[in-house]
């Protein structure tokens, strides 16, 4: 079953005499590395990608010398969904292998280890093919098994089982109870679908009614993306399931309801946050995906430009003052308040947050949720803060005057208060506390710097090339940094990025120190465009001037920038 003839005897031995033969290594490190192999009882070539003696690109193409067996770019590869469905993912994760593709009665599998025959056999025995082994360039296994298997089958799976038994009359009525709702094939498709989305990165899950059925959207990356879609029958249940999970009420589905609950997904403790409301094709969930287990970021780790980075931490190291992070919902706010908390917290420091809702845990910072039906509001939770000796406040966001109010005021009695606003620019986040009533005066003197940020989707750094950018690309990086550049790099699209040319996404941001010029203006209401005049003149570099430096680096698109970087007014 196995393709034996690829495999030569005693293949382990021969590939240390091709390294040091093929001047990869010399034959004192090979000795070096052997020692620690017996040691610490790894395979030796673990030890020697370990060590960084060899690439893992220059051990696949030994192997494959050595072994006569073909190497593949898995990146590029397509993989067939016929080769998927023959090796489950429970398999292919405990051996570390990737079906690729199905020719006949043979079946093409990556594999880092060709030459375990007792594995080839296996697989053999178990697809009932005859394995043909590649060995991947540059491994990237476990994240092709990530990109590859999808749960979107096996949860048509579970819901065609659940239409097909005797209740499914009961479990597509629009009022289902508590027992018909906890059938075995709901559970476990709404399972599937939790699981997918935090194996996909998705921020958002979007369950969407319409009329074509019902649309189950992920949001990766800032964008959405259609994942599966389903027979209306079954929205009932997954809404219904969805509420019961998050103590809502079942019964009412017109009035808009909001839950929350708890779920360990792939051994990681995730929070979802229900929101539901009715739409004219029957009710619509959101689902906001927070992962406890996330590392946060530190400000190094932000995609802060050093110049920019250096003025930011100089304005988050003084004493006493205020700090505001301005832009729209979903650009990153948040991340940087809790990464300049982070980088802040120290022992001889008394931190105290009030948040809403409290979305990542601090060691050693006292946080407090707010709470309206307690009458613990940003507001009231900031004055409780200000009478226990706090050294610095985070305020998770100033909404309304009473807030700007007891900020400012904080800021002004000695402590340094780090919180966000919704404003469209550095600018803006200074013009919008005296909108909210805040005086002139107040402000120039409680401000230390204002910051606005956006984020754009990085390019994907397994496919990127260099090409030719539009026209319109052209024009926007010319106009916005003063000098013609053609050529930017782009993802071509590849399994690690499900084919967007885009993975993952970057910071782009301004600071607006609160200069004695800026003060001035602010003082005597100037307009917007004059303090940003000053801003410029001051040495500010604005966003989008950070976004270009950015393409120009190669890290994300004049595009992206250009989409996502702007400002109103």
């Amino acid at each position: 079953m196995a393709e034996r003839k690829l495999m030569q005897p005693g293949g382990r031995k021969q590939i240390d005499q091709l390294l040091v033969e093929g001047a990869f290594i010399t034959p004192e490190q090979l000795e070096a590395a052997r020692e620690t192999s017996r040691q610490s009882r790894k395979d030796l070539r673990q030890v020697l990608l370990e060590q960084r003696l060899i690439s893992q690109e220059t051990l696949a193409t030994v192997l494959s010398f050595q072994l006569n067996v073909p190497t593949v770019d898995l990146k590029q590869t397509q993989v067939q969904p016929a080769a998927l469905a023959l090796v489950s993912e429970q398999m292919a994760r405990e051996y570390n292998v990737l079906p690729l593709s199905l020719d006949g009665d043979t079946l093409t599998v990556a594999m880092e280890d060709p030459d375990d025959l007792q594995l080839i056999d296996t697989l053999a025995v178990l697809t009932k093919k005859r394995i043909k082994p590649v060995i991947p360039l540059r491994s990237g296994i476990r994240d092709a098994i990530n990109t590859h298997y999808k749960l979107t089958t096996e949860i048509e799976k579970e819901l065609k089982q659940m239409l097909g038994t005797a209740q499914a009359r009961a479990l597509t009525d629009p009022l289902l109870t508590i027992d018909a709702i906890g059938q075995a094939p709901i559970v476990r498709a709404v399972d599937l679908l939790l699981a997918q989305a935090v194996k996909e990165r998705a921020s958002d899950i979007h369950i969407v009614p319409d009329e074509r059925g019902l649309q189950i959207r992920y949001r990766i990356d800032g964008v959405l993306h259609d994942t599966v879609s389903l027979p209306e029958e079954v929205h009932p249940a997954i809404v219904t399931r969805i509420k019961v999970m998050a103590n809502m009420n079942i019964a009412e589905r017109r009035r808009a309801q909001d839950g929350q609950f708890s779920a360990t997904v792939a051994d990681r403790e995730i929070d979802f946050r229900v929101a539901t409301v009715g739409t004219s094709y029957g009710e619509m969930v959101v689902l906001r995906v927070l992962d406890k287990s996330f590392n946060l970021f530190q400000l190094l780790e932000l995609g802060i430009s050093p110049n920019i980075r250096e003025i930011y931490e100089r304005c988050i190291s003084s004493p006493f003052g205020m700090v505001l992070i301005s832009g729209p919902t979903g650009s990153g706010k948040t991340t940087t308040l809790y990464a300049s908390v982070s980088q802040l917290n120290a022992e001889e420091l008394n931190i105290m947050t009030v948040e809403d809702p409290i979305e990542y845990q601090f060691q050693g910072i006292r946080q407090i949720q707010v709470n309206r039906a307690a009458d613990v509001t940003f507001a009231t939770g900031l004055r409780a803060i200000m009478r226990l000796d706090p050294d610095v406040i985070l305020v998770g966001e100033i909404r309304d005057a009473e807030t700007a109010q007891t900020a400012i005021t904080a800021a002004l009695t000695g402590h340094l208060v780090l919180t966000s606003i919704h404003a469209n620019d550095a600018v803006g986040a200074l013009v919008r506390l005296v909108d909210l009533g805040v005086e002139p005066f107040l402000v120039t003197s409680a401000v230390v710097a204002a910051a606005s940020q956006r984020l754009v989707r990085k390019v994907c750094p397994y496919c990127q090339e260099l090409r030719e950018a539009s026209p319109p690309e052209i024009a926007a990086y010319q106009k916005e940094m003063g000098e013609e550049k053609r050529e930017f790099y782009y993802g071509t699209g590849c399994n690690f990025c499900s084919f967007t040319g885009f993975l993952g996404r970057i910071g782009v941001f301004e600071v607006l120190p609160v200069s004695d010029q800026i003060r001035s203006l602010v003082s005597r209401q100037a307009s917007a465009p004059e303090i940003k005049a000053q801003a410029l003149k001051d040495g500010m570099i604005t966003m989008r001037c950070d976004g270009m430096m950015k393409a120009k680096e190669g890290k994300t698109t004049p595009g992206e920038v250009a989409r996502h970087v702007f400002t109103i007014g």
